[in-house]
């Protein structure tokens, strides 16, 4: 009768964990509003120095576990119309069909397909960038910069990333020479808990 009852007592207690919910990832909204994340980019200006810039205006959200990293997904909105390289006529230029034409393609977008950790806070992020009417699947090196309380209350996590598109593939046709179709992207995001 005793082992009968630690049986089913070892039983017991295994379903009623095998049951429990699993934890999910946390949810975050990115900080574009407190100005604790950016979108930059850089670029040659005709092979002979470094043209730099960023865009203004752009919002997300991801989700996000540390112990469960490839159940990570975010998704990044950009209003291209806010394109901003210190420089009005330049940024008018970038705004034209010569290169974002933001009258007819005015959002960029990126949609995470997977996380994969790389280990030490290292990040690949594969997702789906549609850019100037045309998506392909880009990856983002990505680096964990830490998370934790904020002085407000708050829960924070932040990362940084890196990714070079070429501007041929997102059909913008504009030709500055070869040591200029390619764009790095260097991305600085902040999200807060919710």
């Amino acid at each position: 009768m005793k082992k009968q009852l630690t049986k089913l007592a070892l039983a017991s207690a295994f379903f009623a964990t095998a049951f429990l919910p699993t934890v999910n990832a946390a949810d975050y909204i990115i900080d574009s509003k407190g100005a604790h994340a950016s979108i930059n980019f850089k670029i040659q200006h005709l092979g002979y120095s470094w043209l730099t810039g960023r865009f203004d205006k752009f919002g997300g959200s991801f989700s996000y576990d540390a112990a469960n990293i490839s159940a990570s997904k975010i998704e990044v909105n950009i209003d291209t119309s806010s394109v901003n390289s210190n420089h009005a006529e330049r940024d008018k230029h970038l705004k034209s069909d010569d290169f974002l034409d933001v009258s007819a393609f005015a959002n960029a977008k990126f949609v995470s397909k997977s996380v994969t950790d790389k280990g030490d806070g290292k990040l690949a992020i594969t997702g789906t960038l549609t850019l100037h009417g045309v998506s392909k699947e880009i990856t983002i090196d990505a680096q964990t910069v830490g998370e934790g309380k904020d002085p407000w209350g708050g829960y924070r996590v932040g990362f940084s990333g890196t990714t070079n598109i070429a501007l041929t593939d997102f059909a913008i046709k504009m030709n500055l020479g070869p040591a200029s179709n390619n764009v790095e992207l260097n991305l600085y995001i902040e999200g807060i808990k919710q």
